[in-house]
Parts: structure tokens; sequence; C-alpha cells
């Protein structure tokens, strides 16, 4: 059974930038938008940049497998290949990493692929990759 696709609004400082880095270097195409907002389909789900430029950028981390976790993020489950062809895309980009793609939680249930990195605007995002995603909600 395939899960519905999810929702997700989220502030920016600047719509031009947005739409470069989530259009551009992410590759999600664009859908409806007006002056104040603009919606792109991230990985088949509907995210929503809004023009709020008081409330963008991350403030706080919380430790996680010895990194400094982003606390406000999202991102995207993605397989194994399409992860290592993000990171890499996102490298040649010149990308400056708040967590550098790796593997964390190594030989434990929730070993995974991670990498955290800021849109143009500082909102966090991580992406991440399982060998088996059967072992996504796995304790």
């Amino acid at each position: 059974m395939s899960q519905p696709p999810f929702h997700l609004a989220f502030p920016v400082d600047d719509l031009a930038k947005a739409r470069a880095f989530y259009g551009g270097l992410l590759g999600c195409p664009e859908g409806r938008s007006s002056e104040d907002w603009v919606d792109f389909d991230f990985y088949g789900h509907q995210i929503v940049a809004h023009l709020a430029p008081g409330e963008v950028g991350h403030r706080s981390t919380s430790i996680v497998d010895g990194d400094n976790v982003p606390v406000r993020h999202f991102g995207a489950v993605l397989s194994m290949t399409e992860w290592q062809a993000l990171a890499d895309r996102l490298t040649r980009a010149g990308t400056k990493f708040v967590i550098e793609p790796h593997i964390r939680f190594q030989g434990q249930v929730g070993e995974q692929a991670t990498m955290f990195f800021l849109d143009p605007c500082g909102n966090a995002l991580e992406f991440k990759a399982f060998r088996d995603i059967s072992r996504l909600f796995a304790k």
C-alpha cells in the first residue's frame, strides 16, 4: 500500500533563492505560486516556501550519534543510489554541509546514510537512506 503524500510549509526570505535552490539544485518541479509563496514537488510530496523573512533559519541543535543535528529540519528518505547521487551533486555544487554525508549508527539497527545542509534562507534539510528500507522504523 502506498502512503499519501505529505504537505509541509516553511519560511523563506527570498522566493527567487528558493526557486533556484529547490527547483534548480534539488531538481524539484515547481507547482502553483503567488507573489508570497511557491510550491514544489519534493520527491512526490508538496512543500510550500512562504515569504516570511523573520522566521527563517535553524536555531537549536540536538546531539544524535555525536553530531549536532539542527532540531528544526525536513528532508526525504531516498534509496541509497539516489542519496549518493544527491550527495555527489551537492558536493560538486560546493554545498557547505552542516553535517557531511556519512553513515551514522554504524552496525546498529538504525544504520543510515545521512547529510544535513542549509537552503539559501537558512532552513536545515536532512536527506537519509537505508541499505534496507524495512529498517526505517526498526527499534
